[in-house]
């Protein structure tokens, strides 16, 4: 990228040690053994989208390393800064002129035959669906141990407030400002009508079972390729204890990002 060029010989001529990573990726790599970032990165500039952003989440692991997203053409949720202002936003980062925002992350378990199969950090959602040719899937749902209902829908979305503007909200979920502690939970187009989103307090442990006449379900985290499920397996979702701590610059709010994201009226297009 010719940018993530120019912007690594400004840094040099800083005399700033730069690790440039291209194209990290999680995608159907999810088994394999995991390079994370090294623990004495100041900060990380994401030049892309919002899914390069979320690979570079999954990057920084329970690291506390400030990140910021730089985009490019259509406005992205995640990204705080735009091409136009890279370099004075950069040099503001550099002098320590930024405050950061910690945006929770979820963690997901399947445990499979009562061992752990599967566990991931989640800066979206988690998203349990049928497969292509598959019917409506019957997702038993607890919360904390207690049965709350059996969904029998296309799937089901389980997303922190900052996932609530992604697939949740296509699926008719609310949106969620980031501030706000809690877990979003929005069924896809769900059987009956009166299965709703649920948005509940952070603390809980949600846990689900897929019904035996189900079949051919994906389990899916943050928009990236995900893992079959098998109708013995349990997945699990908490709170993870490790934010993502994004870098917030000086006059950029979040609902100007949100207006001109959704193209709401005043919004700048």
């Amino acid at each position: 990228m010719k940018k993530a060029d120019e912007f690594e010989k400004w840094l040099i001529k800083k005399n700033i040690e730069v690790i440039r990573k291209d194209n990290v990726s999680y995608k159907n790599n999810f088994f394999k053994k995991k390079e994370f970032a090294p623990p004495d990165l100041f900060c990380i500039f994401v030049l892309g989208g919002d899914g390069t952003f979320l690979t570079a989440a999954r990057w920084i692991g329970n690291q506390n390393i400030p990140i910021t997203g730089v985009k490019f053409g259509e406005v992205g949720f995640l990204a705080e800064l735009s091409e136009k202002n890279l370099f004075s936003a950069a040099e503001n980062i550099i002098n320590e002129n930024f405050i950061t925002q910690p945006r929770m992350r979820l963690q997901v378990k399947v445990i499979r035959n009562n061992l752990e199969y599967f566990s991931e950090a989640v800066l979206n959602d988690i998203v349990i669906n049928k497969g292509t040719l598959a019917r409506l899937a019957d997702i038993k749902t607890y919360i904390d141990d207690q049965y709350l209902t059996t969904y029998r829908a296309d799937g089901l979305i389980i997303s922190t407030p900052t996932g609530s503007t992604a697939y949740s909200l296509a699926a008719g979920g609310p949106i969620i400002h980031p501030s706000v502690q809690g877990i979003l939970m929005t069924p896809i187009c769900p059987f009956t009508l009166t299965n709703r989103p649920l948005f509940v307090p952070e603390s809980v442990s949600i846990r689900i079972e897929i019904e035996k006449k189900s079949s051919d379900i994906i389990l899916t985290i943050d928009g990236q390729e995900g893992i079959e499920i098998n109708i013995d397996d349990d997945i699990i979702i908490k709170k993870w204890p490790y934010p993502v701590n994004m870098i917030k610059i000086p006059g950029q709010l979040y609902y100007d990002i949100l207006k001109t994201k959704l193209r709401w009226s005043g919004s700048r297009v």
